[in-house]
């Protein structure tokens, strides 16, 4: 994703886990038969996992040991 810089994807990475923390303490509750669900855990995984790998790219292509690839699927 061009333009996204490390501390960009790291402050993404870090609201998705943040997010991922909530949802573990509560993920949904009920009051007079009535149901809320706060999040979607699937859904919080997936941007976890999408950030991580984004962090990791732009972190090895700072350091030197990768590079970015864009429009490539891995």
């Amino acid at each position: 994703m061009a333009g996204i810089t490390l501390d960009q994807a790291q402050a993404q990475l870090d609201l998705w886990l943040s997010a991922n923390s909530a949802v573990a303490r509560k993920q949904s509750y009920s009051i007079a038969g009535r149901s809320l669900t706060l999040a979607d855990a699937a859904d919080i995984q997936s941007n976890i996992e999408y950030w991580n790998a984004m962090v990791q790219k732009l972190s090895a292509s700072i350091s030197g040991r990768g590079r970015i690839r864009y429009g490539v699927a891995e």
